[in-house]
C-alpha cells in the first residue's frame, strides 16, 4: 500500500476510534426553604408561628447552598428574589421567580453558563377562585440550555394536607390537590406531545410512588421516571419523600444512576436545624447529550 494511502487509512481509523464528545453533566436540586422571608414577625401575611430568619440563619443557609453546589436549584417558599440571591449569589446564579400573589414564591436558581428561556408561569395551579382569601402557588416554567441540549423545567409547590390519602378522599386538601394534579397532568401531556425532554420538580406535598393513583394519572400519556421511587429521605428521621423530581421523554435516559442525594443539616440542636428549613435539598445528576 502506498505510504500516502496508509496514512489516510490510519487517520480515518483514529477518528473513528476517538471517543464521542461528552455532553455536560448538571446537578439539579429542589429545596423548600420554609417561609424564607424578611418580613417582621406578626406581619399579617405570615402565620403567627412563623419566625423570620436572622442574619446568622441566612449565612448558614448560604453555606449549605454553597455545599450543595448545584447547577440548577428549584426552590420553594421564598418571599423575594433579593432573599434568594442571599443564598444563590449573582456571580454564580441568575434567579427566576414566580410572579404570583403569595409570600411563598417558587423559583429557580440557574448557574451562569446556562441559557434561560422563560415561559409563562403555570398560574392555573392556583385552582382557588379569584375572591379566595388565600391563593395557591404558581409553577415556574423555563427551558434551560447548554448550547447543545435543552431541558424544559417546571418547579411546583402543591397543596399540603393530602400526603397519602386516596384521590377520592373528600377532605378539602385532597380535593384541591386532585384539581392541581389535573393541571399538572395537562402540562406534562403537552410536553410529551411536543417530544421535548422535561423535568417537574418541587414540593408535591405527596408521598408519590409508582403505584400512587396520582402518579399513575400523571403518566396517562407516557412514562415518567420518579427519581425518588422506593426511597426514604434521611431528612428528619427517614420519612418518605414529598420533594420529588420527575423526568420525561429523553431526559429519562440522561439520569445518572445512583446520583440521588439528600443534603442534611449538621446542627446538633434539632430545633436550630429545623429553623433553617423543615426540608433538606434533594438532588440528582443528568448527563445532557
Amino acid at each position: 500500500m502506498p505510504i500516502r494511502a496508509w496514512v489516510a487509512c490510519a487517520t480515518i481509523l483514529a477518528l473513528c476510534a476517538a471517543p464521542a464528545a461528552q455532553g455536560r453533566t448538571i446537578k439539579i436540586s429542589t429545596w423548600n426553604l420554609d417561609w424564607l422571608t424578611d418580613r417582621a414577625a406578626g406581619d399579617p401575611a405570615l402565620p403567627l408561628d412563623v419566625r423570620p430568619r436572622d442574619l446568622a440563619d441566612l449565612r448558614r443557609l448560604a453555606a449549605y447552598a454553597t455545599r450543595l453546589d448545584a447547577d440548577l436549584v428549584g426552590f420553594e417558599e421564598v418571599d423575594s428574589a433579593t432573599l434568594a440571591a442571599r443564598l444563590f449569589p449573582p456571580g454564580r446564579y441568575r434567579i427566576v421567580m414566580a410572579d404570583d400573589r403569595v409570600v411563598q414564591h417558587s423559583g429557580l436558581a440557574v448557574a451562569s453558563g446556562l441559557t434561560i428561556e422563560r415561559h409563562p408561569d403555570l398560574v392555573t395551579l392556583d385552582v382557588y377562585p379569584p375572591d379566595a382569601p388565600h391563593h395557591l402557588r404558581a409553577g415556574v416554567d423555563v427551558t434551560i440550555g447548554d448550547g447543545t441540549a435543552s431541558l424544559r423545567i417546571l418547579v411546583v409547590h402543591l397543596k399540603a394536607g393530602c400526603r397519602d390519602a386516596p384521590p377520592a378522599d373528600r377532605r378539602p386538601a385532597c380535593r384541591t390537590l386532585d384539581r392541581q394534579m389535573a393541571v399538572l397532568r395537562d402540562w406534562i401531556t403537552e410536553r410529551q406531545d411536543e417530544g421535548v425532554p422535561f423535568m417537574v420538580m418541587g414540593d408535591f406535598n405527596r408521598e408519590l410512588t409508582p403505584t400512587d393513583p396520582f402518579m399513575r394519572a400523571l403518566q396517562d400519556d407516557g412514562p415518567l421516571t420518579l427519581v425518588t421511587a422506593g426511597r426514604a429521605t434521611p431528612c428528619w428521621g427517614g420519612a418518605y419523600f414529598i420533594d420529588h423530581l420527575l423526568l420525561g421523554n429523553q431526559a429519562r435516559s440522561w439520569l445518572q444512576p445512583d446520583s440521588l442525594r439528600v443534603l442534611t443539616y449538621d446542627e446538633r440542636d434539632p430545633a436550630q436545624a429545623r429553623h433553617l428549613s423543615d426540608h433538606c435539598p434533594v438532588s440528582v445528576r443528568l448527563a445532557m447529550p
